[in-house]
């Protein structure tokens, strides 16, 4: 690494400020490129013309982790950091008191940061090519089960004001109006009146629609019933009008619902052809789909957390400690990553049925008289302590999973 140079970018949408410094802070080249290839062309002639070189790339700082520039970047082998745009602005207090603030200016002071502290911020990690695209397609199976969530909550909230028995109708189902089941009859039947009239052959035809194979009697008596049962209406005209606002919505949450499906399938598919999916689908409560998700925030690059309490903080499981004198206060971390928090708690749940001593321990912490949180917190902190020893005396490859498993403490 040349670290006698140091390059900032301040990014933007359709351009990017460009400053390079020297290892005294002097500035030695600006410039405004923009987001095409003839930019990054640019860019890497200027750094070329400054010693840049595949031994000794210069390092760059820039404000985002996504986006093309930042890929390409990467690509090229030299080390990227991704500054929170949080501290930049810290940062920034150190070069001028008169709260000035410039695109040229920010990328000046994106590179003294390398220059004066980069042994406090993290490169971006190597991750290989297929974890990447994993990380990809995880990320957006995430994205679309919460889109789906959102979209089912919007149109429950619709139904209970004029169709409050559907909800109830289709509430056995775990999925509720996700269910495929409920989503054909409401899209038969958007309002009260329509849904009264189905008869029992219609319904059986729905229910056979949505993929249904056993119990179709049953289930279309069950709906039969509980669609005629008494409700509060709306007034007629109110009430069709009100119908075809859920067809509406009914659409974003059949798009949600496709997309979350198709893209679990495909981020599978993905993980189970990396290296590292026999070792992370070994632990108990981690399958495909939630390996794939763990897999993505952790990525593949060994060197990229330095010891589990990185990783911890990374993750948001390590606390936040603000000590002044005699006062000392301890806080939860809310700066973390938000995807690599949410995979933890699905893991940690799945995995008391999947261990039976693992539900043993939660069983005790819950007849001590802790709360569900607290107990479950104590179970992963036990599973990470047995965990860490068992692979202490392994292959340095589980390693890995074993700071990824003290990471995802919710």
């Amino acid at each position: 690494m040349n670290i006698g140079v140091f390059c900032g970018i301040d990014w933007a949408s359709d351009h990017h400020d460009i400053a390079v410094v020297d290892g005294e802070g002097a500035l030695l080249a600006r410039a405004r490129i923009d987001d095409d290839a003839p930019g990054l062309q640019q860019l890497l002639d200027l750094l070329t013309a400054h010693g840049d070189s595949a031994e000794a790339p210069i390092p760059v700082a820039i404000e985002t982790s996504r986006g093309l520039l930042v890929a390409c970047l990467r690509a090229t082998g030299r080390p990227v950091y991704a500054i929170n745009p949080m501290a930049a602005a810290r940062y920034r207090d150190r070069y001028t008191v008169a709260r000035k603030k410039s695109d040229h200016l920010d990328a000046m002071v994106l590179a003294n940061i390398l220059r004066t502290d980069m042994p406090t911020h993290r490169p971006l990690p190597a991750d290989s090519e297929l974890a990447q695209a994993t990380a990809v397609l995880a990320r957006a199976q995430q994205d679309a089960v919460w889109d789906r969530t959102q979209a089912g909550n919007k149109l429950r909230s619709h139904l209970n004001g004029y169709f409050p028995g559907f909800p109830a109708a289709v509430g056995h189902h775990r999925e509720g109006l996700c269910h495929p089941v409920a989503r054909a009859v409401l899209a038969a039947a958007p309002t009260p009146e329509e849904a009264a009239k189905l008869t029992r052959a219609r319904l059986r035809t729905l229910v056979k629609k949505a993929g249904r194979k056993r119990g179709i009697e049953t289930e279309a008596d069950r709906l039969h019933a509980s669609l005629r049962t008494l409700q509060m209406r709306q007034l007629p005209l109110v009430e069709r009008a009100m119908g075809l606002q859920t067809l509406a919505l009914l659409r974003q949450l059949e798009a949600a619902c496709s997309s979350a499906e198709e893209l679990a399938v495909a981020a599978a598919e993905s993980f189970e052809k990396h290296p590292d999916a026999e070792i992370i689908t070994s632990f108990p409560g981690l399958g495909s789909l939630t390996g794939a998700r763990v897999l993505a925030e952790i990525g593949d690059d060994r060197a990229r957390f330095a010891d589990a309490k990185s990783l911890k903080a990374y993750a948001g499981a390590a606390p936040i400690t603000r000590a002044s004198g005699k006062s000392v206060a301890v806080l939860a971390r809310r700066v973390k990553n938000q995807r690599l928090a949410a995979v933890g708690y699905v893991w940690v749940f799945a995995t008391l049925t999947a261990s039976p001593g693992a539900k043993a321990h939660y069983d005790r912490r819950r007849d001590d008289g802790e709360r569900h949180t607290a107990a479950q917190r104590n179970l992963f902190n036990r599973q990470c302590h047995e965990v860490n020893a068992a692979a202490a005396k392994s292959s340095p490859a589980p390693r890995w999973m074993v700071l990824a498993l003290q990471a995802a403490v919710p």
